[in-house]
């Protein structure tokens, strides 16, 4: 399962929009940037990774992150 698939897996399970944008918004300013990046512009980890100026294994671990968070499981 995609991580894209993880997140809007997540939301259509009946997580409030409200709480998904608390989530978001508590989360570090890198990791919104990259979830903004990837979900919302459509950007590959690797184009997202090029942007920032860090590796693509290191956006998979902040989306991972991220994502984690938001589901509460971090």
């Amino acid at each position: 399962q995609s991580q894209k698939d993880s997140l809007t897996g997540l939301y259509n399970k009946g997580t409030s929009e409200q709480l998904m944008k608390e989530a978001i918004k508590n989360l570090p300013q890198r990791e919104k940037k990259i979830l903004s990046m990837r979900f919302m512009r459509g950007m590959t980890q690797t184009e997202v990774a090029e942007e920032i100026g860090i590796s693509q294994a290191q956006v998979s671990r902040l989306e991972k992150s991220a994502i984690s968070t938001i589901k509460g499981t971090r």
